[in-house]
């Protein structure tokens, strides 16, 4: 089972707005491993677009994200949650391929970094997955995803976006 962010670790903060960066419309510069947890470093970059809106006065948010990558195009929907007593945010992925949500990343914002957890199913072999969130002022921030195929001793990023404020209408 992942190592899930200790909520007690944290000073006790309401997280709500943690994500209030991301609200609005973005162009996203993906930059995603071709092969991960295999030692290779050859990467695909590709372009998408992304909205998120926010719900319940900040405690929950939904984003549309479409892009065309080489494998072809990717149409997704990312929850996120939050729990105020738990005071951790959990966020909950889809895309137009499965259609249904995968097992939600748990975790929570510290100075500015949001780290999250969960697992995977990579290959037929079950995998540490992490999430970071960072933002940079108002008009960009960036996601990482990172594997771990033993307990989180060593983490393989595999995916990276870049987003940069945009007016998709």
């Amino acid at each position: 089972m992942p190592t899930t962010p200790d909520s007690s670790a944290h000073p006790a903060r309401d997280g709500t707005r943690d994500f209030d960066f991301l609200h609005g419309a973005w162009r996203v510069r993906n930059r995603r491993l071709r092969h991960a947890l295999s030692d290779a470093n050859d990467w695909d970059e590709f372009d998408g677009t992304t909205v998120e809106r926010p719900l319940w006065d900040g405690a929950a948010n939904l984003e549309e994200y479409d892009a065309m990558a080489p494998s072809g195009q990717i149409r997704g929907l990312a929850l996120r949650l939050y729990d105020p007593r738990a005071r951790l945010w959990s966020i909950y992925w889809s895309n137009s391929v499965t259609g249904r949500l995968d097992q939600p990343m748990i975790g929570a914002f510290r100075d500015g970094r949001g780290e999250f957890r969960g697992q995977d199913e990579i290959e037929g072999t079950m995998v540490d997955v992490r999430f970071v969130w960072t933002a940079s002022g108002s008009q960009a921030c960036r996601w990482e995803q990172a594997f771990s195929a033993d307990d989180g001793d060593n983490w393989e990023i595999n995916w990276v976006m870049e987003f940069t404020r945009a007016d998709l209408q």
